[in-house]
This record gives C-alpha cells, structure tokens and sequence, in this order.
C-alpha cells in the first residue's frame, strides 16, 4: 500500500554559510560542486587569458583548455540559479564568486567584462553607484585596477579592494570588501591566544570596513579552527579556507553552541 505523503513538509535544508570563502576552489575534486555542498557562499576562481580564452588555473602551466570560467562556474552557476527560483540557494543569500585575474588586466579585463555581459541574469550589476542586487556576485581580484571601469555606466563587477581603499573615500558598492595578507600584518599564527596589540589592531581593521559597509577576508592565514575561532570572535566576515568540510563543521558546532 502506498503510503500518503501530500501535506507533509519537506525537510529542513541547512543554512547557506556567509562566513566561509572557497580559497582556489578549482583545486577540489569538484570545483564549485564541493563547495556549494558544503553551503559555501563565496568561492574564488584563478583566471589566465589564453588564445581569446579564460581558463582556471593556479599556474599557468596548470592550464587546460576545456576548463574555463564558463564551464567550471558561470554555467554551473545559472542552471543552479534556475533550479533555485533565482538564487544559489533556494531562499538564501548572494553568493560571491571572486575572480582572481593572473594575467595582465588591460587584455583580459575586456574579455572577462563581455564573458560577465553573457550572464546578466544571474549576477549582481551596477548603474553608476546603485546595485542591482542579484543571485550572485563578481568581484575581481588578482591583476586588477581601479582604471578597469573607467567610462563604464553599466558595471558587471565590483573590486576586491586593499587595506588602503579603507581610506579611500570609494563606495562600497564599488569595493565591497577588503582582503589582506595576514602575514603581512600579523604576527599571530593561531598558537595559544591573539596578542593584545593585535587584537586591537585587527579590531580596528574590521571596525573601520564595517563602518563602510565593506566586509572584511584575510589570506595567506593559517587554516584551522583555533584560528577560524578567533577571526570570528573578533568579528571578520570570512574564513578563508581550503578546508572545505572542516570549515562547515565548525561553524556549524559554533551555532548549535551559541544556541545552548
């Protein structure tokens, strides 16, 4: 006999991640696959210009002509957002995907920008200084500069901005987040409890990009959950990780924590 199952609810799904950043995902088994199953809700895609084409890769050498930010994410990226009824996750939030240009800006920016032009549909755009806030955004790092949007009145893209661009004056719908080199400011590396001096230090970073509106990631870090830990306690917007299973455990045993 066939059991009824009209009016019964569809189980819960778990809560897409703001927190956690995909550091070179294509580097998974599954580039985006993975990371969208462990509910990541930014992910980072190394691009090289080669022969008219943008393919995924961390060295050049690395490079294969089948990989492409298209195949490996754009279009992904799209049937998703269609399954989703319009976004990542269905119900849930913007999803990031950092674009890390290797190769010089003034050759592969214009491509990228016509690549990005294709999926309107999906992605977060811009008029001058108001967003149009969609299923996912680019923002590009890497090779970049300021003097890529120069002239554009319809952008497809923000920047992946510096700890200089805090005191910049730039809006935060062209640079909405900063990322820095951890080891390049920090001493700290996750061992016993964050220096005092540091804390501050970091604390008046992150207060700074918030008062902005800008969110805040560090690379270059050490990647494990006493350093996740403090991060978060101390109020940074993403851990920047490899460790894509042990990163949504974590946060995920911190909210069941918060909860108790």
């Amino acid at each position: 006999m066939l059991l009824a199952t009209s009016g019964l609810a569809a189980p819960a799904q778990p809560k897409p991640l703001l927190a956690l950043h995909a550091h070179n995902d294509y580097e998974h088994q599954r580039p985006l696959l993975d990371a969208l199953e462990h509910h990541f809700c930014s992910i980072e895609a190394d691009i090289y210009l080669i022969d008219g084409k943008l393919l995924v890769a961390h060295e050049r050498k690395q490079v294969s002509p089948e990989r492409t930010l298209e195949s490996l994410y754009l279009e992904p990226l799209r049937e998703r957002v269609l399954k989703g009824r319009g976004r990542v996750y269905p119900g849930g939030p913007e999803v990031t995907l950092l674009i890390d240009i290797k190769t010089d800006w003034k050759t592969t920016y214009p491509v990228l920008r016509k690549t990005l032009q294709n999926y309107t549909d999906i992605l977060s755009t811009f008029l001058g200084s108001i967003k149009r806030t969609n299923a996912i955004l680019a923002i590009i790092t890497g090779n970049r500069s300021k003097e890529m949007f120069a002239g554009e009145t319809d952008r497809f893209a923000a920047l992946d901005g510096e700890l200089a661009d805090l005191d910049s004056g730039l809006p935060s719908t062209l640079i909405p987040w900063i990322s820095s080199n951890w080891g390049g400011i920090f001493t700290w590396r996750g061992s016993g409890s964050l220096p005092d001096e540091e804390r501050l230090k970091l604390t008046a970073i992150v207060q700074k990009a918030h008062r902005q509106g800008r969110r805040v990631r560090f690379w270059g870090a050490p990647d494990f959950p006493a350093f996740w830990r403090e991060l978060i306690e101390n109020g940074v917007d993403l851990i920047n990780t490899d460790d894509l299973a042990g990163a949504e455990k974590f946060l995920r045993q911190r909210a069941d924590q918060t909860k108790q």
